[in-house]
């Protein structure tokens, strides 16, 4: 499902190059759950933003579902990432002006999708996460892992092959963040959907089906 080979990212001044990483190599099948941990700047946040298309890689090439995406232009990698990926952040990033069914909603935007069935589909994700309740709310109006579960069924909603998460129970306690994570394990047996997840937590890490350490921008397990 994720292919990642000989990938270097450098991030360059007028007088420094940073190498964020190095002749990474990384395969991922699908239906995996994968969790990736390091220490702060080892690399971690910029592999899955290269996963994520929301950078590219200085050299190396990236294929995701089959698709080599290195040579995509903008507006392909757009669609791509809005029909295959899902994203799940540590700070959330909903709209508190909106509704959480409006929030969840979002992603089916950039897609030729009825209003109703719109409506539909983020009612079933919101389902998933178990919030139909609260479809109607604000997010203002929700404890914080009830806000990570909005962002879950906005992830979900336009049924990815992939989700990234990124420091997904990072903002939680630890009976929050255990929640989220049997909402992600059940995700991924339920859906076979492949999921990467990048932590600092070793508990959480451990309950994912395959742990990689980066450090220093190269893979060392």
């Amino acid at each position: 499902m994720i292919e990642i080979k000989n990938v270097s990212k450098a991030y360059r001044t007028d007088t420094i190059e940073t190498l964020a990483l190095q002749k990474m190599n990384l395969s991922v099948p699908s239906g995996e759950f994968l969790s990736i941990m390091g220490p702060s700047g080892c690399g971690k946040s910029t592999l899955l933003n290269i996963m994520g298309l929301i950078d590219e890689p200085s050299e190396g090439t990236v294929t995701l579902a089959g698709q080599q995406i290195t040579d995509y232009n903008g507006s392909r990698i757009a669609r791509f990432r809005n029909e295959q990926l899902g994203f799940i952040f540590q700070s959330f990033h909903l709209i508190n002006d909106l509704t959480v069914v409006d929030n969840v909603e979002l992603p089916l935007l950039y897609r030729k999708v009825s209003g109703k069935e719109r409506r539909r589909l983020a009612m079933e994700a919101l389902a998933h996460v178990g919030l139909s309740n609260r479809s109607g709310h604000f997010p203002n109006q929700l404890s914080g892992g009830q806000k990570q579960r909005v962002a879950i069924a906005r992830a979900i909603v336009g049924r990815p092959n992939i989700i990234l998460a990124d420091e997904p129970t990072g903002n939680l306690d630890s009976r929050m963040g255990d929640e989220i994570m049997d909402i992600l394990l059940k995700l991924n047996e339920d859906l076979g959907t492949t999921i990467v997840m990048v932590t600092h937590d070793e508990r959480m890490a451990k309950k994912t089906h395959r742990l990689v350490r980066l450090s220093d921008g190269e893979r060392v397990s």
